[in-house]
């Protein structure tokens, strides 16, 4: 069983149910992060899970019956008036008879439903039910991840277009190199996390149904059930996937819906991890250099230093992305070692991966949402840090200076060069060079060209940025 099931086989209570008992281990994605996992948790809790399965077994049945199968209307009715009604004491009991869950929940929900007794699951095979609830849940996830996620880009944006003018060093190789903005830098971290909505958006549009597919994926026990009618057996794989919600369904697969669904899902949510880890060691770096914070509130140091104000939620970021990306290998590892039609190594496995996923990802969206309502920038501070780079900054403006009036520009460069690593880190080499190797350029004129802040002309970066992804209704749409 998985960290978020309700029960356990033997049919006693989770810890996860009524009191809380102390002695078994919870999963901190619900435990400890319940306050932004709660959605997502009950996604892929027992309850949504085995309630999706008597839904499906439901619009089977209504399919089946449209088509011309003996199924009446109160059989159906009473089907549906039990979709959430599930005994779990019942299907625990069962289970420990038959070892197979799917089993244990068809006979509990046939006690249920005694009148259907013989409609249910008709034709179907257990990954009728395993795999496209699976598929359901999955959609599901996404459909909670999205609106985060765009939640998260427009709170940026507005920083992004706050900010759009306030110079700030840009680094390479974690070393000074020309001027940039701090809503510039935002708008860096604003593409990658465009680049993973967009991706995630359509990756959730693309999931087909795995539809109405027999133990190997063919349609043989439908095709047997209507006489051969190839027409009837695709109109009731339309119906079904249509009444999940889904616009297609699998053409070919085998037992299970392919595991590379599995692969790209987890890929998507690692690649979103990614992003969100660079940005968050991004902050941490700013704050360490004092030019950015995050929002504080009640926060306290564990020690004396009290005065400390660490980067908590960016460092919270970096932790769940890092075990996010580090999953993905798992669905990689699972997805290949499939044998045919389908091998059973991959179902606990998958009880635990996709979950673990989903629910970190959205812990780490959520955080994230915190973090970025109330970023603090510190413009006295990042202007200071540009005085102390900008006369080096300035060597390139100052040598064509010097070149227009007569000098040479190999030895300008040298004689630069030596003088900043006479300076070793005391910024006053300029005005020297200006003396001695550009002698047609006054003080006045040096010390302009040491003034000016050399970054292109400021734009409106976020207006520009979703221009160019065509994609402004798309984040309106999903907040």
């Amino acid at each position: 069983m998985s960290f978020y099931s309700l029960r356990t086989l033997d049919g006693k209570a989770s810890p996860l149910v009524g009191e809380m008992e102390r002695n078994v281990f919870r999963t901190p994605l619900v435990q400890r992060y319940h306050y932004a996992a709660e959605s997502m948790a009950n996604i892929f809790s027992e309850q949504y899970r085995y309630s999706t399965w008597r839904k499906l077994w439901c619009w089977l049945a209504k399919g089946q019956q449209s088509l011309g199968l003996k199924i009446t209307n109160e059989q159906i009715r009473e089907m549906e008036s039990n979709v959430q009604n599930i005994d779990f004491e019942k299907a625990a009991a069962e289970e420990r008879k038959c070892r197979h869950d799917v089993l244990a929940h068809l006979n509990a929900f046939t006690a249920a439903c005694p009148s259907a007794n013989g409609v249910i699951h008709l034709g179907a095979t257990s990954a009728f039910v395993t795999d496209n609830t699976d598929l359901i849940m999955i959609r599901d996830a996404f459909d909670i991840l999205l609106p985060k996620l765009a939640r998260c880009i427009d709170r940026l944006s507005s920083f992004a277009e706050k900010w759009k003018s306030q110079a700030t060093l840009g680094l390479t190789h974690m070393q000074p190199a020309q001027l940039t903005t701090v809503g510039k830098r935002a708008c860096m971290w604003i593409q990658d996390l465009l680049t993973d909505l967009i991706h995630i958006r359509r990756l959730r549009d693309g999931i087909k149904f795995r539809g109405i597919k027999g133990t190997t994926g063919t349609q043989a026990s439908f095709l047997e059930l209507f006489d051969g009618n190839h027409e009837k057996v695709n109109r009731l794989d339309k119906l079904v996937t249509e009444m999940a919600g889904f616009r297609s369904a699998y053409i070919i697969c085998g037992q299970t819906y392919t595991r590379k669904l599995d692969v790209d899902c987890i890929s998507a949510l690692a690649g979103l991890g990614a992003t969100v880890h660079k940005m968050c060691t991004d902050l941490r770096l700013l704050a360490h250099m004092k030019e950015m914070e995050e929002p504080f509130e009640k926060e306290y140091s564990s020690d004396s230093l009290v005065y400390k104000r660490n980067p908590t939620r960016s460092e919270r970021c970096c932790s769940f992305a890092r075990h996010l990306v580090s999953l993905v290998q798992n669905a990689y590892n699972t997805h290949s070692v499939q044998w045919f039609e389908r091998t059973m190594d991959d179902s606990a496995n998958r009880r635990i991966c996709i979950p673990e996923a989903f629910l970190a990802a959205d812990v780490l969206l959520s955080t994230l949402c915190s973090l970025t309502e109330g970023l603090v920038v510190y413009p006295r501070v990042i202007d200071r840090h540009i005085r102390q780079e900008l006369p080096f900054m300035a060597q390139e403006n100052i040598v064509m200076a010097a070149v227009r009036h007569g000098q040479d520009r190999r030895r300008c460069n040298e004689e630069f060069k030596r003088l900043k690593n006479e300076a070793a880190g005391v910024v006053k080499v300029i005005l020297k060079l200006i003396k001695t190797r550009a002698q047609h350029i006054d003080q006045e004129t040096s010390q302009s060209l040491c003034k000016k802040v050399f970054y292109p002309p400021s734009i409106p970066f976020k207006r520009k940025l979703l221009a160019c992804y065509s994609l402004p209704s798309l984040t309106t749409k999903l907040l």
